[in-house]
């Protein structure tokens, strides 16, 4: 069973090629124009043992945003299509990482009705980039992969460390959810669907 996807968008304000083998070791090349997600996306991959492929460019002259949103709308539509039917899969996942003075924990249920409870103190500037699009990117992930995604903050005052320590547990709580239970030959859930 082939746990990839390949996804393009083309809009008037960006271009982005995203490519994500669920079954990777971490292996990623990654290049937004945005060196901040770069960095993100990389522990994304690194921690969450996943292969990710990204080719992007956007209207960075304006800002940030609309690069960052199709961003997170391309991995969300890349994780819909890589678990696919669903048949096997563990289906929740939670990782706790600490960075430093930082702790964050994500929860996420691959249950295919989205929803995003975002709460990190994350606000001004990291570096170039505006700490404020974090919550937008998780957003579209969770709608376009249809996660149920809770980001808590536990402890931390960094800026970059609560970025980091979001993204390294959000690719190993997307790992452990993504997993395949051998005992499992259906859809994980009493209602027969996700």
């Amino acid at each position: 069973m082939t746990r990839q996807a390949t996804v393009e968008r083309i809009t008037r304000e960006t271009k982005v090629t995203l490519a994500l083998n669920l079954d990777g070791t971490g292996h990623y090349e990654i290049n937004t124009s945005i060196g901040f997600l770069d960095h993100m996306l990389e522990l994304f991959s690194k921690h969450g043992l996943f292969d990710l492929k990204v080719d992007a460019v956007g209207d960075t002259q304006v800002d940030f945003h609309h690069l960052t949103d199709d961003l997170g709308i391309c991995l969300g539509q890349a994780i819909k299509q890589a678990v696919g039917e669903k048949k096997g899969l563990v289906r929740y996942g939670t990782s706790f990482v600490p960075m430093d003075e930082a702790l964050v924990s994500v929860h996420l249920d691959l249950s295919g009705r989205p929803y995003l409870d975002y709460q990190l103190e994350l606000e001004g500037k990291i570096g170039e980039f505006d700490a404020e699009l974090l919550r937008s990117f998780f957003y579209e992930v969770a709608v376009h992969a249809g996660l149920s995604l809770h980001l808590r903050q536990h402890a931390g005052v960094n800026q970059h460390h609560l970025a980091e320590a979001a993204f390294k547990a959000f690719g190993r709580a997307l790992d452990a959810a993504t997993r395949l239970d051998e005992r499992l030959n259906d859809i994980p859930s009493t209602k027969g669907v996700l």
